[in-house]
């Protein structure tokens, strides 16, 4: 055993150094080829744990997610030749058929956007494209669901994942998720355009430049996702954990565990109530009360994980019940994770005590603030995150007093 091991630590020694010379602009294919009978031994989980330990190393997550389509690049024929040759599996379990079906919409969308751009750019001079330009825009709305995709990795897949040290690779892809949303935006920029008359030739190199790099963006990652995501996934997890995976793509606040209404009464005690430092409230009290506030709040411990968050109908970030136990700093994409650690490191050390931002959506002005909650003592217990739409608020002009009520 100890031999195998030994072997298996050997092996992953040489695929960290073949990454490390692929960033340092080793050639791909000559890789390939004085690696290919050690590259065929390769699997799924291999390939994570291998990103993971580079980035345990010190090599930063955005260097790894500049360069993980060359990755693939390189183990994608050994994958490739191991499904073929996998035996027939038994029916996945839901989340994940749930996931591939979205795999084979998306891949479908894919090819029928190619074809309509391909017909665009193929238009002569002068030809009218606006019933061309209509088929790509429905279809793009559509493509733009796979936000909803990448939202369930993010807050179901991601959290089980890191639960077993495997962080870095699910960083990685988040990196790739926001690409693909950023690409997918300036697409739709490109409909626009199309939609205001811009000439063919126009269009033709806006394709070329924008749309097709999107479109290959998406077929690369449901790749990632079948190949690697997907499998490794299958390893890791257990049944219990597929179940309540399964639950929570349902419904983000879904639990599996049993007897959380006798665990809540029993620490109630015969009072039936919680006593607060102002009054006393019952479970059931404080959870309407934080899921009619106007606003988002989570709070998040000393440690830095997730303790609680509000679900009121209309929350504005996706929280999952996954996420409770989460390190705060897995909850951002990666090009947030700097700011997110030194407002953290600025409450601790008492330099600062609020942080706020905001940002426009749709059609709504997300305020975000973040406090440092301090005890008596002044000792930093948590932070707490409350996220609120002000667009209307700051419509708000003149008075209007508790006498204008109507009844």
């Amino acid at each position: 055993m100890s031999e195998l091991i030994a072997n298996r630590k050997h092996r992953q020694e040489i695929l960290k150094g073949i990454i490390r010379d692929i960033h340092g602009g080793a050639d791909v294919e000559e890789i390939k080829e004085r690696f290919a009978e050690l590259l065929d031994q390769v699997g799924p989980a291999e390939i994570g744990e291998i990103e993971q330990a580079l980035i345990n190393e010190g090599m930063p997550v955005e260097e790894i997610q500049r360069l993980c389509d060359v990755h693939v690049a390189v183990f994608k024929e050994s994958l490739d030749k191991q499904l073929a040759a996998a035996p027939a599996e038994e029916p996945m379990e839901d989340p994940l058929t749930d996931l591939k079906e979205s795999n084979k919409r998306l891949e479908t969308l894919v090819e029928q956007i190619r074809g309509v751009v391909d017909q665009i750019t193929a238009a002569e001079a002068g030809s009218d494209l606006q019933a061309l330009v209509q088929q790509w825009e429905a279809k793009h709305q559509e493509l733009l669901k796979v936000d909803q995709h990448y939202s369930k990795k993010e807050n179901v897949l991601f959290p089980y994942l890191e639960r077993y040290g495997i962080s870095g690779p699910p960083m990685v892809m988040w990196g790739k998720h926001d690409e693909v949303r950023a690409a997918l935006k300036e697409v739709t920029k490109v409909i626009e355009q199309a939609k205001q008359g811009a000439a063919a030739s126009q269009l033709a190199v806006e394709i070329g430049n924008i749309v097709l790099p999107a479109l290959n963006d998406v077929a690369e990652m449901i790749y990632k996702e079948e190949n690697i995501l997907f499998p490794l996934s299958v390893e890791t997890f257990t049944r219990d954990e597929w179940r309540e995976i399964a639950a929570q793509f349902k419904d983000p606040l879904a639990t599996v565990y049993k007897g959380r209404e006798e665990a809540d009464s029993a620490e109630v005690g015969t009072s039936g109530g919680i006593d607060l430092e102002v009054g006393v409230l019952t479970p059931e009290q404080l959870n309407l009360l934080f899921s009619h506030l106007p606003v988002d709040i989570t709070f998040v411990d000393d440690k830095d994980e997730v303790a609680f968050f509000s679900h009121g109908p209309d929350r504005i970030f996706e929280r999952s019940r996954a996420a409770i136990g989460r390190k705060v700093q897995l909850c951002h994409p990666p090009s947030s994770m700097g700011v997110v650690e030194q407002i953290l490191d600025d409450f601790k050390s008492g330099r600062r005590d609020v942080a706020e931002f905001w940002i426009p959506m749709k059609d709504m002005l997300v305020h975000i603030r973040y406090f440092a909650v301090r005890d008596s003592a002044g000792k930093y217990r948590g932070t707490l995150e409350v996220t609120q739409n002000i667009a209307e608020i700051k419509k708000i002009t003149g008075e209007k007093r508790i006498y204008d009520y109507e009844s």
